[in-house]
């Protein structure tokens, strides 16, 4: 696979799709964005941001009281330290993820949806990260930070899908590491046992991270429309298995509808998102959709 420039990832189609939203909190009081990403640090910052909601118990001296003479309601002035976030993504780099039947493979798909929300986070200031899931040792991960855009940009550029990966056992790694949690969104074609894909992502929940899981996968893969005798690969172990489509592709449908169900019940109930996408999904519809999911209220 040929190396690709930074700035290609950043498809001005999707950007445009995107880029009058932002990634926002999962809470909304009485129909007013609470605020961009509170974080746990309040008051380090004397740079204003932006107003939000009052909620009982809020300190009463940050009240804006000329807005609540205009208004007649309550908000609190907020400041750049309570509204950045970091947002780390993580990319799966298995071999299997460099399929694709159609325009793009599930790596290159995956790879521009993570850059595109890189770049709108960056763009309200949030700090950015990336870590690709796959090896041993997590050496190319790029810690959130202010000035990290160009650096994530470069590293996502690099990665090339090969080899087999447990994605599991990936974010188990990626669990263990220490430091500041955030906003984690993970691209993956979920290869791997939804209950050990639940563990990995509940260790990270467990951790602090708010986690979105893309499930990325290619028409082909969904729906096996295959025709005629054919020998298929597996890109992870090269195994190869010659497979008439017409005689599996009922039970194979079956298997996958079985995968994503387990997979968005045991993710969903562990307090993640899960999003199943396709490859041929206009990629700014998909993330629109995570996004517009973000600003409804928790059981909304």
């Amino acid at each position: 696979m040929s190396r690709v420039a930074p700035t290609a990832l950043l498809d001005p189609s999707v950007l445009a799709g995107i880029d009058d939203l932002a990634l926002l909190a999962r809470t909304v009081v009485d129909g007013f964005v609470h605020g961009l990403h509170r974080s746990r640090q309040t008051g380090l910052s004397l740079d204003f941001a932006q107003h939000r909601v009052y909620q009982p118990g809020d300190d009463l001296r940050r009240i804006d009281w000329r807005l609540f003479g205009r208004t007649d309601r309550l908000f609190l002035k907020t400041y750049e330290a309570e509204t950045n976030a970091d947002l780390l993504v993580a990319l799966d780099v298995s071999g299997s993820m460099d399929f694709g039947s159609g325009a793009m493979t599930k790596f290159a798909y995956a790879r521009a949806m993570l850059a595109s929300l890189v770049w709108l986070a960056r763009r309200q200031g949030d700090r950015v990260g990336m870590v690709p899931l796959g090896g041993g040792d997590l050496s190319e991960l790029v810690p959130p930070g202010g000035r990290h855009l160009p650096m994530v940009l470069e590293a996502l550029a690099r990665l090339t899908p090969k080899g087999e990966v447990r994605l599991g056992t990936a974010l188990e790694r990626l669990a263990s590491l220490s430091g500041r949690t955030g906003v984690l969104v993970i691209a993956s074609d979920c290869y791997d046992d939804p209950i050990a894909i639940q563990r990995g992502v509940g260790a990270l929940r467990a951790r602090g991270w708010d986690v979105a899981l893309f499930h990325v996968l290619d028409r082909a893969e969904r729906d096996f429309g295959f025709e005629g005798a054919s020998t298929f690969a597996d890109l992870e172990t090269q195994v190869r298995l010659a497979v008439e489509p017409d005689d599996v592709r009922e039970a194979y449908q079956r298997e996958v509808a079985a995968h994503l169900d387990a997979l968005s019940r045991l993710v969903g109930d562990g307090g993640a998102d899960y999003l199943p996408v396709t490859t041929d999904a206009p990629m700014d519809v998909a993330l629109r959709a995570w996004l517009d999911r973000r600003h409804r209220p928790v059981g909304g």
